[in-house]
């Protein structure tokens, strides 16, 4: 079973459910996400059906709502199919959890986007 993780320094969501911008605005910034998830994925071997969970971690306690995140999670979905990783994001062909929010004192804030083969 083929597993990859992807890490990104990000230290908050580039695409977030609070965020209130202009449309254009927020189309770049998908492009960005997904262009750079195309990159780094297209060695990747074509997979068929996958699971994918994004892990935002976070060094202080403050509170963030879970599902801002999952605008970055689909654009990075949207990415692994740019890369023909699986034919499509539908659930058909990809399973995706919920965006985790996770406290580690101490550490850089980044993000980990785990693709992990469904046999």
């Amino acid at each position: 079973m083929f597993t990859k993780t992807f890490e990104f320094e990000w230290t908050k969501p580039p695409l977030s459910l609070n965020y209130r911008m202009h449309r254009m605005q927020e189309a770049k910034i998908v492009k960005e996400v997904r262009t750079l998830m195309h990159a780094s994925a297209r060695h990747m071997p074509d997979l068929g059906r996958c699971e994918v969970r994004l892990v935002w971690f976070v060094k202080d306690r403050r509170r963030r709502d879970d599902e801002n995140p999952v605008s970055t999670l689909k654009a990075l979905c949207d990415g692994l199919v740019d890369a023909e990783v699986v034919p499509d994001d539908t659930h058909e062909y990809m399973v995706k959890h919920m965006p985790e929010i996770r406290y580690v004192p101490g550490c850089t804030p980044h993000f980990e986007f785990t693709v992990t083969e469904i046999p």
